[in-house]
């Protein structure tokens, strides 16, 4: 994975580097070339602690474990597995297995993937499910967990895991940054139903490095999301943006649809209040938050600027 930077540097650790990743998706300083890059599968409906009903005020949601509501059967293995290798076909890089209801699903996708020579899968595992995991190389663990009930420090004892998804409140945001991990560690900030209740620096969180903002989405762009029923999104948490559907149709035709790729082009220049910012190109917006909070995709609940001004 290329590195990102954030609001905290590089810390130095005693074998290697972290990276502490906050407020965006670990990909965002990546270059977009107008094609598919990264498949995030849902596979189950999720036994995380944020619903679907009541809202998930994560900041990396997107890959954590939540919980979902599922309109219909979901996808067998075979059409899990189907579309994987679809993905592998179309010159797909990143694969984000996520939101399991059992961890063996998670794990012969995982094996799965890595045999068929995707560059690099991620399988997202909550904390209690650990134990029962069997390390592959090929295969890039990242545990959840909640800050501060349990700490990166606790799971030194896997040093097979790449990295730590810690979940935490705005209060532990800066605690969090210097606990010692040998991995990545992704910071999940929670976010507050309004910006009036924002504690943090936002400007900081939602800092971001991409050399394509000007043309393409830093998160939504290459990025393409299934649900456990086989809806095809453009982010995990956009639920109501449906765009196409694997039950019916290939991924790969579903990845030429002008509806999937509006949103790879939803720059900050599409964004009316953002169009005039001379800051729109370094902020990086979670359009699934901004939707959450406002019911609008275009919304601006948590500018950062706006917040200076109350």
């Amino acid at each position: 994975m290329e590195r990102v930077e954030s609001i905290a540097t590089p810390i130095s650790m005693t074998n290697k580097v972290k990276n502490v990743i906050i407020g965006k998706p670990p990909w965002s300083n990546k270059k977009h070339r107008g094609k598919i890059e990264r498949l995030i599968l849902q596979l189950g409906a999720g036994k995380g602690k944020f619903s679907e009903v009541t809202g998930i005020p994560r900041s990396i949601g997107c890959i954590g474990n939540n919980r979902f509501i599922l309109r219909r059967e979901p996808l067998s293995l075979e059409e899990f597995k189907r579309a994987i290798l679809e993905f592998r076909k179309m010159g797909g890089k990143e694969l984000w297995l996520t939101n399991y209801d059992s961890i063996e699903p998670l794990m012969a996708l995982a094996n799965f993937a890595s045999e068929i020579e995707i560059p690099e899968v991620y399988a997202v595992v909550r904390f209690e499910d650990i134990p029962k995991i069997t390390p592959a190389e090929e295969i890039r663990f990242i545990a959840e967990i909640k800050y501060p009930d349990v700490g990166p420090e606790e799971l030194s004892g896997y040093p097979w895991l790449h990295g730590v998804l810690a979940v935490v409140d705005p209060d532990y945001l800066e605690d969090v940054t210097r606990e010692s991990f040998p991995g990545e560690l992704y910071v999940d900030v929670l976010y507050p139903g309004s910006v009036k209740k924002i504690s943090f620096n936002t400007i900081e969180v939602r800092r971001i490095l991409n050399p394509t903002t000007e043309e393409y989405h830093d998160c939504l762009a290459g990025t393409v999301a299934v649900t456990a029923d086989g809806y095809v999104l453009p982010c995990p948490l956009l639920r109501n943006y449906i765009v196409g559907d694997l039950k019916k149709e290939s991924l790969r035709k579903v990845t030429r649809r002008k509806r999937l790729r509006a949103f790879w082009r939803m720059t900050k220049d599409n964004i009316p209040a953002c169009s005039s910012c001379p800051f729109k190109y370094i902020c990086h917006d979670c359009r699934a938050l901004e939707y959450q909070a406002t019911g609008e995709i275009d919304g601006l609940e948590y500018c950062p600027l706006i917040l200076m001004r109350l």
